[in-house]
């Protein structure tokens, strides 16, 4: 499982032109699963996610988690994390898992964020715009294989 974390001032995810969820301030999450991948892999990056330090305190350093700052999540399915640029000029998505396997992982990867932080979504496998008003900006990559 791999994810890119964002901190956000503000965010939403547009389906066909239309608000279809936002956060006022947190984090953005894009995710993508690959075989293998279990519930040890969406809880071990689950509790990274909402324990990374990467909110500024009082004196303006990093020390401050989503959950002290009781910010949002929006999490955004993103197969294209997994893409291999090894061979040609067209990246090849053979490492991300199915759709029909990965949703399920999806699901249950929000229903633990939302269990910790309010989370909203995308819908998976939709065309989406994403607009993030990135603040810092900081992002992160964390992949579950990689502990």
């Amino acid at each position: 499982m791999k994810v890119v974390i964002q901190r956000s001032k503000y965010s939403n995810v547009k389906i066909e032109n239309k608000i279809y969820n936002e956060i006022p301030h947190g984090l953005v999450v894009f995710s993508c699963f690959t075989e293998g991948d279990t519930i040890d892999d969406i809880n071990y990056i689950v509790k990274k996610i909402v324990n990374l330090r990467i909110f500024d305190d009082e004196e303006g350093i990093m020390n401050k988690s989503i959950l002290d700052k009781e910010g949002m999540i929006l999490s955004i399915s993103q197969f294209t994390l997994y893409a291999d640029t090894k061979k040609g000029n067209r990246p090849s998505y053979i490492k991300a898992l199915n759709g029909k396997e990965a949703i399920k992982l999806y699901e249950t990867f929000n229903n633990e964020l939302n269990k910790l932080v309010p989370t909203v979504t995308g819908i998976f496998g939709a065309e989406m715009e994403i607009n993030i008003q990135n603040d810092g900006p900081i992002t992160i990559i964390i992949d579950s294989k990689c502990k």
